[in-house]
């Protein structure tokens, strides 16, 4: 299982990656009640998260974690997609596309997410409320 029924789900990411970074404030401004709390998959927390639920430790995807277990790539994503505010659940609609083809448009963004922003070094320090949610403070 995942994390209990109730509490946040947690997105685990690539926490060196520019757009990584950049899609955690994207869920975070998306997402007012707190239903997301998130990890680099390169911190403490995120490893032992990831060992404790028997995930891969894999830099080039996103694990989200929910009451319903580890989740990873599209799956992921579009699993947190519902945790957001209207319109974004609507997201969800797409995991009617067969996984292979949803996971394979996910890798092709992955292997080149390095080229999509600047580095981590050149993004603004989180806000002390995006602070409150992470785990890897």
């Amino acid at each position: 299982m995942g994390v209990e029924e109730g509490e946040p789900a947690i997105l685990l990411y690539d926490g060196e990656c520019g757009f990584c970074t950049r899609s955690v404030l994207f869920v975070f401004r998306r997402d007012p009640q707190g239903r997301v709390r998130f990890a680099s998959l390169r911190s403490d927390a995120g490893r032992q998260l990831l060992a404790r639920h028997g995930v891969a430790a894999d830099m080039s995807t996103v694990v989200l974690l929910d009451e319903r277990g580890a989740h990873e790539r599209s799956t992921a994503i579009l699993r947190a997609a519902r945790l957001l505010r209207w319109p974004w659940p609507w997201g969800y609609a797409a995991i009617v596309v067969p996984r292979p083809l949803r996971d394979a448009l996910y890798r092709l963004v992955a292997r080149h997410r390095h080229r999509f922003g600047p580095a981590v070094e050149a993004c603004a320090r989180p806000s002390p409320e995006l602070r409150a949610r992470m785990l890897d403070r």
